[in-house]
């Protein structure tokens, strides 16, 4: 009997020990949700640093402050302190030691967390991390602000260190967004406005500077939008999950933000966040965005093609956002509406547009797409392209000034990412050349080759799919000093060709269709554009940057591994099965690569190393950051490997191939 009572109450306690231990593991885990939503990574993790070790620096208007070490080491971490010293620091700003830490660590925000979730913060920094042994750097702060014992001043200004208290009027939903909002959410440290010591000049939506709050603040060099009202629940949900919606894409610190953070919020806490800024009206300076059309009507600035600011976008900008601002989905953000662009403060844009940017990396939107930085132009150009922007689709925002790009150039100090020789000419200069009407007709005739010409093209193609930004850029087959060779010989022809004779080879055979008349206005136009193009070139001259670069010809190609490259990089642009990309509107954005819509086999992409060396310098774009579409970056073998696949998909005949190459050997890859 005593017997059967002892393995009753064994068996008891080995419950409640088994108990223990799930709850224990269910805190621990909802720690780490906690530590996700206030993004504790993201400053207490140093550049290639271990996570939640310290050392990033902080930049603020009085120094440097570098984070500190989190991991539950006993010599450099958090490891010794007790929870009512973690909560202490957490609310108040007094570490373990008594002394007080700078307010860039945004505890008036987390004092608003209530008990158990400390506790479970806590729980996950102690028990859920491993602890790191990395010292914690010193601050670099200057004087007066070196001396931390004013900080006891400014808590006793400006720090309300009480929990969260729920709005009676308010339901459920609502609530639980402004608890996460205003306290470890802690959007209010770049969203709200500072006053002269730093501090948040409103803590919440409520009180007598209630509208100041998460009403936008420009924070290193880059512009925090206002929150209030910006989006539809929708959109914002979206954004925060996915760093993309309709509007916007996520720059600067807040793809880091979307990246460690907010794409990992459950749907519940993210539509409570969302429905919680769309219920604050509109802040006294930033505007919010005004809802989109489903199927926003394109349309193209009457400026675009006759102000330098407008001939800037279309070079620079254009491949990517488009003539109409409209962006491509889920690639590249639109700037029609987008309320970056039409911010009151222009910051952000001046940031990105002089050292680049990139989408944050998120489960729905894995692949990383790279804005590259155009500090290579200079500061009237920038200003020039920028002021176009804003005053461009109804954005309606003031021009930015040439000083405003130059203040911020020396602020920033930015790279130049193109180091190569080619000089890429710059299509605003037409403005100042005695023929600029037919030079813009003839550039134009490049980018919008068959809405110009549809009796001549006979697929979805227009020249600029292999001749870049209108014939501007370095191994891109570019236009530069290109006229200066013809009359020339041409092997495929077997004879003297004429510049005329090339154009109306590629009409033929990229574009699949028929031959522009040579005496045509438009043949002139285009040949005008060359000419202007040739610049000064002579016929002996080395062009830097001419043609498509070489490639090996000895690489075997792998075409099975060419399936998987494109199935990676291209299709997003291109295609699953080649098609090419349509907006909503179902006009192509991005060309078909192969089908009956795509070039026939008498082109030069057709072949296996033509179209290889075009992908090894050009394709995929925005893969990195260099100027000035971010292209390229495969590697030879990658290169070959995709071209191979691609170029050898069904396409249009040819009837005319029988007669090229009528005195010299055909290259090894034709494909007749």
């Amino acid at each position: 009997m005593r017997t059967r009572h002892l393995r009753s109450i064994m068996a008891i306690l080995a419950i409640t020990a088994s108990s223990l231990v799930l709850a224990a593991n269910d805190q621990v885990e909802r720690g780490r949700y906690l530590a996700q939503l206030g993004d504790c990574v993201a400053c207490h993790t140093s550049v290639k640093g271990t996570s939640m070790a310290g050392g990033r620096a902080l930049d603020t208007p009085f120094g440097k402050l570098y984070s500190t070490n989190i991991t539950p080491d006993r010599a450099t971490g958090i490891g010794n302190y007790t929870f009512e010293q973690f909560d202490r620091a957490m609310r108040k700003g007094i570490a373990a030691d008594g002394h007080n830490l700078y307010p860039a660590m945004p505890y008036p925000s987390y004092a608003k967390m209530a008990v158990d979730d400390m506790q479970a913060l806590y729980a996950y920094l102690m028990q859920g991390l491993a602890p790191v042994q990395q010292a914690n750097k010193p601050s670099e702060m200057s004087w007066p602000f070196s001396m931390r014992w004013g900080l006891a001043i400014w808590n006793w200004l400006f720090l309300d260190d009480k929990p969260f208290v729920a709005d009676s009027g308010k339901d459920a939903n609502w609530n639980r967004g402004a608890y996460l909002v205003q306290g470890l959410g802690h959007c209010g440290a770049c969203h709200t406005p500072r006053g002269l010591l730093f501090q948040e000049k409103a803590m919440s939506d409520s009180g007598s500077n209630g509208s100041l709050f998460l009403s936008g603040e420009t924070v290193e060099s880059w512009r925090a939008l206002s929150l209030r009202d910006l989006w539809t629940v929708e959109d914002t949900k979206l954004f925060l999950k996915t760093g993309q919606n309709r509007y916007a894409t996520a720059s600067g610190n807040m793809a880091d933000v979307i990246m460690h953070s907010t794409q990992n919020i459950n749907d519940a806490d993210l539509l409570a966040i969302a429905s919680y800024l769309k219920s604050l009206p509109a802040g006294p300076h930033d505007k919010p965005a005004h809802p989109a059309p489903k199927l926003p009507v394109a349309k193209v600035p009457d400026d675009l093609f006759s102000t330098r600011g407008g001939l800037g976008y279309i070079q620079f900008c254009g491949d990517c956002h488009r003539a109409d601002g409209s962006g491509v989905y889920q690639v590249f953000p639109p700037l029609a509406g987008n309320p970056t662009v039409s911010s009151r403060d222009a910051s952000t844009l001046v940031h990105i547009i002089l050292t680049g940017g990139k989408t944050a990396a998120t489960a729905t939107h894995p692949r990383v797409f790279a804005m590259p930085a155009f500090a290579r132009l200079t500061d009237t150009e920038l200003a020039e392209i920028l002021s176009f922007v804003r005053t461009s689709w109804g954005n309606g925002s003031p021009m930015v000034s040439t000083g405003m790009v130059a203040k911020m150039r020396a602020e920033l100090d930015p790279r130049t990412t193109d180091l190569s020789k080619f000089e890429t000419p710059r299509l605003a200069n037409m403005l100042m050349a005695g023929n600029t009407p037919q030079l813009v007709r003839g550039m134009r005739l490049h980018l919008e080759t068959r809405d110009l010409l549809p009796g001549n093209v006979g697929n979805q193609l227009n020249c600029t799919g292999c001749h870049l930004n209108a014939g501007t850029v370095a191994d891109g087959s570019p236009f530069v000093g290109i006229s200066a060779f013809f009359p020339s010989y041409g092997a495929r022809a077997g004879r003297i060709t004429t510049l005329e004779d090339r154009i109306n080879g590629c009409f033929r055979r990229s574009m699949n269709g028929k031959p522009l008349a040579k005496d045509s206005d438009d043949m002139k136009a285009m040949v005008a554009y060359f000419d202007w193009m040739k610049g000064e070139t002579k016929p002996e001259d080395k062009v830097a940057g001419r043609g498509l670069g070489k490639i090996d010809r000895s690489i075997k190609p792998d075409p099975e591994n060419g399936k998987k490259i494109y199935a990676e990089q291209c299709a997003v642009c291109h295609g699953e099965n080649g098609e090419g990309l349509k907006n909503a509107a179902g006009k192509m954005v991005y060309p078909p690569l192969w089908g009956n819509e795509s070039f026939n086999i008498g082109a030069g992409m057709a072949r296996t190393y033509t179209a290889a060396a075009f992908v090894k310098r050009n394709m995929p774009i925005g893969f990195h950051d260099n100027f000035p579409l971010g292209q390229g970056g495969l590697s030879d073998q990658e290169a070959v490997d995709v071209a191979e696949y691609f170029s050898h998909q069904p396409r249009p005949d040819f009837p005319d191939k029988v007669k090229d190459w009528p005195k010299d050997p055909k290259p090894s890859d034709a494909r007749y």
